[in-house]
């Protein structure tokens, strides 16, 4: 890392990063993270870590981190399902959905007076999910016929894991498209609705802050997008090859949280 780019780290105010392939890939944390957010809390830097997985709850990241061996309060967090659950209130209050997906959506949905319906929901909202079947499938298919408006948590197509790449949401949602001939509405990254909320979460203003992420697609088309310093790390799932598929650029490619941890020198 040059001597330009690491000054420009240390003045950046703010901090937006994404946490699958970034932060972790399924529970193993990846290199440098520790002393990287060490360093954030040391120099008293705003940080969020805003994920579009609806899977787990802010209290549940901050859970899943601490076992991992990181302590970071839950107000650092900021998911897709919670943005669902605010777009969802803002639309239609007091409305009811079908839901496919995991605890911290529901309960975001909860939280938001949004209530759980599969007779004549207004909405059905899917997110990731290790519970997707075909009667699932069939159940949003009729929903959405009968009238009920389809909702994504987020356009990830595909997510890194331990294992390697795995199906995400938008492969969760695309079938039930098809059938039904409905576009999904996809709430989070590169959505701007999500996108200002975390920014207004961050407290900083978007000239002074960065974002950090794995993807092409999301992360850094959002922070083209909201005027943010976008920084690219290979952890994940966009690789120096597939970058040259999109007509835009990152302002930086590393190869993970390690490289900017070897250039401030925190090791």
């Amino acid at each position: 890392m040059n001597e330009e780019l690491k000054e420009l780290i240390k003045d950046k105010k703010g901090f937006i990063c994404d946490m699958d392939g970034v932060i972790y890939h399924g529970n193993r944390l990846l290199p440098g993270v520790i002393e990287f957010v060490n360093w954030l809390y040391a120099m008293d830097k705003n940080f969020l870590f805003l994920t579009n997985s609806s899977e787990r709850s802010p209290i549940e990241l901050k859970e899943k981190l601490n076992r991992l061996g990181l302590e970071i309060d839950e107000s650092h967090f900021y998911t897709s399902a919670l943005a669902t659950a605010k777009f969802i209130k803002d639309q239609c209050p007091g409305g009811s959905a079908y839901v496919i997906g995991e605890p911290g959506l529901v309960n975001a949905l909860y939280d938001a007076e949004i209530t759980m319906n599969d007779v004549n929901p207004d909405y059905v909202i899917i997110g990731e999910t290790h519970n997707y079947n075909y009667d699932s499938i069939l159940r949003a298919v009729k929903l959405i016929n009968k009238g009920a408006k389809l909702i994504g948590t987020n356009p990830d197509l595909t997510g890194p894991s331990e294992e390697g790449i795995i199906p995400a949401c938008r492969a969760f949602v695309a079938p039930i498209e098809l059938v039904t001939g409905k576009e999904a509405y996809y709430v989070g990254k590169p959505n701007p609705l999500m996108m200002r909320t975390g920014i207004k979460r961050l407290g900083v203003h978007s000239d002074d802050a960065v974002i950090i992420g794995d993807r092409m697609d999301t992360d850094i088309i959002a922070g083209i997008e909201s005027g943010l310093t976008t920084f690219l790390v290979l952890s994940g799932v966009s690789t120096r090859e597939t970058v040259k598929d999109f007509p835009y650029r990152p302002n930086y490619i590393l190869t993970g949280i390690d490289e900017i941890v070897a250039g401030l020198e925190l090791k």
